[in-house]
């Protein structure tokens, strides 16, 4: 029997489902009833500079936006976030990539709209369609908010069931060693699918939004054609939270949900809001 709840920033307010009726085939208003809209959207002109929307990223990547909406006008028009950045900047390591490039030519045009009464089902299998757990919702006046796979924490703070995180099938651990270049990271990422790479021997990680970070901080590499050589050990890597009890479902949920980098390490396996959302996909 399981107990879905209505999620309140103070206290999870309880609401009892039906027995016959999967978590995933509720519809987003009923899982997410007041913070469904909460989430406001960063935008950016798709004629806007690559160099615009890298430093936007640098606050919201992780974060509950996570990415930036490209808009024509006021219509949204595509997606930009750490792939879209890692992708050129592998490919074109310079000052270049961020000035002469504008937004519309490195966005993604597969952007996610759901609605309030759009499923959880439906909304994953989208994220699983374009590999980014990214989806914005018409609030009107050609406005929108934002869902990203740590706003689905809530609906996983509120879930109370035997479902522990050693359930949770595992999955290969994306590893780098220690003394790895910034442009190793980035090919790793790229060639695995992965935001987040994990330094051997360490509770160290390296993400997208650690190395936007640190290219912001070499000036967008203005005057700097090695941001491929250097040492990742120069960006400020970020220590992963080791939980070393069998938590339940909710719990490790609640964890990650108040972390700003959604990550957790028990035993031999690497949990992330993917991992939750997987795991609501099919209860």
């Amino acid at each position: 029997m399981y107990f879905p709840f209505k999620y309140d920033a103070n206290k999870a307010i309880l609401l009892i489902l039906s027995q016959s009726n999967l978590i995933s085939d509720r519809p987003l208003s009923e899982l997410l009833q007041n913070s469904l809209t909460s989430t406001p959207c960063a935008n950016v002109r798709k004629d806007a500079k690559v160099r615009v929307v890298t430093g936007m990223l640098v606050q919201y990547l992780e974060s509950f936006t996570d990415s930036v909406v490209v808009r024509d006008d006021t219509t949204p028009v595509g997606v930009v976030g750490g792939r879209e950045i890692i992708q050129g900047v592998f490919k074109n390591p310079t000052s270049d990539f961020f000035e002469l490039n504008l937004v519309e030519d490195i966005a993604d045009n597969r952007l996610n709209v759901v609605t309030a009464d759009s499923s959880l089902k439906e909304l994953i299998s989208l994220w699983k369609t374009v590999k980014r757990a990214f989806a914005v919702i018409n609030v009107g006046n050609d406005d929108y908010s934002v869902i990203s796979a740590k706003k689905i924490l809530e609906i996983g703070v509120n879930y109370e069931s035997d479902f522990q995180i050693s359930e949770i099938p595992k999955k290969k651990i994306v590893t780098l060693d220690q003394g790895a270049t910034f442009g190793e990271a980035m090919n790793l990422m790229l060639k695995n699918k992965s935001r987040k790479i994990i330094l051997q021997g360490t509770n160290q990680f390296i993400n997208d939004r650690i190395i936007i970070e640190s290219i912001e901080q070499f000036n967008f590499l203005l005057g700097n054609d090695n941001f491929l050589q250097v040492p990742i050990s120069v960006g400020g890597l970020e220590e992963i939270t080791v939980i070393s009890e069998d938590l339940s479902l909710s719990e490790v949920s609640k964890i990650m949900y108040d972390l700003s980098h959604p990550l957790v390490i028990y035993e031999d396996s690497v949990i992330t809001p993917w991992d939750v959302c997987m795991v609501l996909e099919k209860i």
